[in-house]
């Protein structure tokens, strides 16, 4: 039987899931003890602001695992144990918060980019700057820790063309929440937080010895560091009688 509601709920889980893959990979911030994520579009628009260059143009960039963080899972040669949290904190250390679903393990990241150069300089100087600008943003911008740059030239520019960065696709905005209840506003009003926002569920996803929450940072403000913030106000806030995990997923880095 159909309801009034029925085309209602079909929009909203369809804008639900679009907006969700609109966030790409969910990356890690730090290491396993931060208990920090980002999602790769947020992550992408801050470093393709960096990479802004005369004689480049950005195109396609995907971030995703390094190589050898690959290898080495597929070899079991022990360097996936970041994957468990009991190896990754020690046997006297606290668990490290789990991940958002579908999230990527903390490790090393490597980033994808293609670009097009001018004619008039040399491709390896063009090459070079990038990966320095792409490097530098990702470490004292976001903290993502990337361990591997591959740059392609896909074209070389005319002249005359215009030198900028593309736009990449506009991703859904992540939908605002207001903050409602003691851990949603500490973590609200956390210093570099622009939002609370809702992506993957409400605000503040709460389980009985865990709690996520997803923001929106500022972009003059180191999103891991934000993140640490996040988790140090929202521990204190959250009123359990036993110690809970706590975990932070930027959606979004805003420019102001």
């Amino acid at each position: 039987m159909t309801t009034a509601q029925g085309p209602q709920r079909a929009d909203g889980w369809t804008a639900a899931v679009r907006q969700r893959l609109g966030l790409g990979r969910l990356l890690p911030l730090g290491g396993p003890a931060d208990g920090a994520w980002i999602a790769e579009t947020a992550a992408a628009s801050v470093l393709r602001g960096a990479a802004a260059r005369p004689g480049a143009v950005l195109g396609k960039l995907r971030i995703g695992p390094a190589e050898e963080a690959v290898e080495g899972a597929l070899a079991g040669d022990g360097s996936d144990a970041r994957q468990d949290p009991a190896n990754a904190a020690g046997p006297a250390g606290p668990v490290p918060p789990p991940a958002p679903p579908s999230a990527l393990p903390p490790g090393p990241l490597r980033i994808e980019a293609e670009f097009s150069a001018a004619p008039d300089r040399p491709l390896t100087d063009t090459a070079a700057a990038l990966r320095g600008a792409l490097l530098t943003a990702a470490a004292a911008r976001l903290g993502l820790e990337i361990t591997e740059v591959d740059l392609t030239v896909t074209a070389l520019l005319e002249d005359g063309a215009p030198d900028q960065v593309t736009a990449p696709s506009a991703a859904p905005a992540a939908r605002v929440a207001k903050p409602e209840g003691p851990v949603a506003t500490a973590a609200a009003g956390t210093p570099g937080v622009v939002s609370l926002t809702r992506v993957l569920g409400s605000p503040v996803h709460m389980s009985r010895d865990h709690v996520r929450v997803e923001v929106a940072t500022a972009g003059n403000h180191r999103a891991l560091d934000v993140a640490r913030s996040v988790r140090t106000a929202v521990a204190a806030a959250a009123e359990e009688p036993l110690p809970v995990s706590v975990s932070v997923l930027v959606t979004d880095v805003v420019s102001r």
